[in-house]
Parts: C-alpha cells; structure tokens; sequence
C-alpha cells in the first residue's frame, strides 16, 4: 500500500499521517499549493508522479457559514475537486477514499441516518458535499465514501478547541441544546480509515466515536474534564443566529462499518477524554 493524502494541513490529514508514519506506511503528501484537487491536470500530474495505490481525501473547504455567499468555491473542493479525483483514480487504477459529512442529511428524520437514507442538505456547505458524492458515485470505481461527523482533533477547525477558547475567558457560557450529532476524533477516525482500505469492501461508510449527543452535552462533559467551574446555559440556536442552518439533528448509525472491519469506534465521551488529554502534555 502506498497512500497519497490530500489535505495534508487539516486536522484529519494529519492523524492520517501520523498513523501512517505508525504503521510503517509509504505515503505522500504534497502540500496543497501542489496537489490542488480544484485543478484537474495538477490532480492527474500528481497521482501519476506518486505512484500510489490509494488516495485518501481530507481536503475539504469546511467553512459552514462562508459557504453561503462563497458557494461556488465550495462547490469547487468539495464538487468538482472530488470529480477530478474520481476521474484521475479510475484512469490510473488507484483506489479512492474521499471523507464527506453528515451536513448531507436534513436533520428532520429524529434518529439516527443510517446509508439507506436519502440526503437533503438544507445549507450550501451540505450542497457542495453532495455535489462530490454523486459525482463520485457516478464516476468512480473501486472508492469509498465516508461519512463523518462534528471532527475533532489538533486544530482550531472544531467544537472543543472553541470551547476551552471561550471557558478560558468566561464564568458563563452559553451553548446550543438543539443541534446533536456523533462527535469523532482523528485519533480514531484515522487508524479506522486505513483499516476500512486494507478491506477492499468499496461503497458507503458512516463513521463516528459510538453515541450521539448535543452541543450542549458535549460542552458539559468537556468542561467537566477541564475543571472548569463556570455556569453553563443551554439554549436553542436561535440565540446565535448563523447564515447557514445546521441540521438539528445529524447522528449516525454507523452500520456496516462494524461488520466489515471487526470493531466499533469508541464513545464520544471517552473520546473527548483522550483528546483533552493529549492537549495538556
């Protein structure tokens, strides 16, 4: 196996190359100024140079609410750029791992989405995500399409690098109560990747660390691991108006994932241990 990874600076990309290095994995990672996934010519330049047998794709552009008004270059990464993968991966003969997002899903059903539901995303962010699904669905060959949710690792790109921000420097904080998801670590998420690519099982994945909770759970059990001895308030999102919709409730059943590698990922809880663990060293 030799890995090509897109996305190199993210959060995920970097577990992903840490747990390579781990393994004694061959694998480039051409920063994104090289391996711009928008550019289709650059995309095959580099997949053909690199020799690889798999590509995992952690570039996204990932700003939710920018997206809005920014849609096009949205839909560019996250439509187009995964288009262009498709394509190259299939001329080449490499496998492909693209990461997409739970923002594909509403948010009405009231229970977990598992891969049988149909998506309907209700923000831009979510449009361009499905935009590079189909087209991977459609273009593609031997993939797989992985769905994640509410990512969190070494970055300021997520919820708890936010949140130790704001209980840092205030007794009270406010947190939404009414959007819930599956909160996933990259020091999970990564080895389970590698791990689904060693299968040759290709199709459609939801992956996340076990249970679901609320912003506002979330930050309870975080700060609570903190020490923090401030008031927390939960509120509806109404309170912190946004441009793009978050869906109010986007967990996922994470079936086949467990059936195909042998094992569930573990719970969010133990999870957001591990990672505020790893922060204080």
């Amino acid at each position: 196996m030799r890995i090509l990874i897109a996305g190199r600076d993210g959060q995920l990309g970097r577990a992903v190359i840490a747990e390579a290095e781990r393994r004694g994995l061959e694998y480039l990672a051409p920063p994104e100024k090289v391996f711009d996934i928008s550019n289709l010519e650059a995309v095959r330049e580099v997949v053909s140079s690199s020799k690889a047998s798999h590509l995992i794709n952690c570039a996204a552009y990932n700003l939710v609410d920018k997206a809005e008004e920014d849609w096009q270059s949205a839909a560019m990464v996250n439509g187009i750029g995964v288009r262009n993968l498709a394509i190259t991966c299939v001329e080449q003969g490499v496998e492909l791992l693209h990461c997409s997002t739970d923002y594909v899903f509403s948010g009405e059903k009231g229970a977990p989405y598992t891969i049988l539901d149909e998506p309907n995303p209700i923000n831009r962010y979510g449009e361009s995500k499905l935009l590079g699904e189909r087209l991977l669905q459609s273009l593609g060959e031997r993939f797989y399409l992985v769905r994640l949710s509410w990512v969190f690792g070494n970055g300021s790109q997520n919820f708890l690098f936010k949140l130790k921000g704001w209980a840092s420097k205030n007794q009270r904080l406010e947190i939404v109560d009414d959007q819930v998801s599956s909160p996933s670590f990259v020091d999970d998420l990564a080895p389970a990747l590698l791990d689904l690519m060693e299968t040759g099982a290709y199709g459609l994945y939801h992956l996340c660390n076990s249970g679901y909770c609320s912003r506002y759970q979330w930050a309870q059990h975080a700060l609570r691991l903190m020490g923090w001895e401030g008031e927390l308030i939960p509120v509806k999102s109404d309170r912190f108006p946004t441009p793009a919709k978050r869906p109010a409730f986007s967990a996922m059943d994470t079936f086949p994932f467990e059936d195909t590698v042998g094992y569930k990922l573990p719970t969010w809880q133990e999870a957001t241990e591990r990672f505020l663990q790893k922060e204080a060293q």
